[in-house]
């Protein structure tokens, strides 16, 4: 198993995972599949702002694609039963 951040590559054990991975090292496997993310990361701001600015253009394309449901009733029956 493997702890990266930044350049920094680590071959760890099993027991030094949560220690890798509370001090912001991202754990992967020998496959190279992610286990588990590393604590305390954060986002530039140059990211959030473009993917702010992608869910609000979303956000309006699915209001533009909604449309509102008509309140159809059902046909009533044009035949009645005949009493007998």
């Amino acid at each position: 198993m493997r702890a990266e951040k930044g350049n920094k590559v680590y071959t760890i054990t099993e027991e030094q995972k949560e220690y890798y991975q509370n001090d912001g090292f991202d754990i992967f496997s020998d496959d190279g599949e992610i286990i588990a993310y590393g604590t305390g990361k954060n986002v530039p701001y140059e990211k959030y702002a473009a993917l702010k600015k992608e869910n609000e253009v979303l956000k309006e394309k699915l209001a533009e694609t909604e449309t509102p449901q008509v309140d159809e009733k059902p046909e009533e029956s044009k035949t009645k039963s005949a009493k007998k």
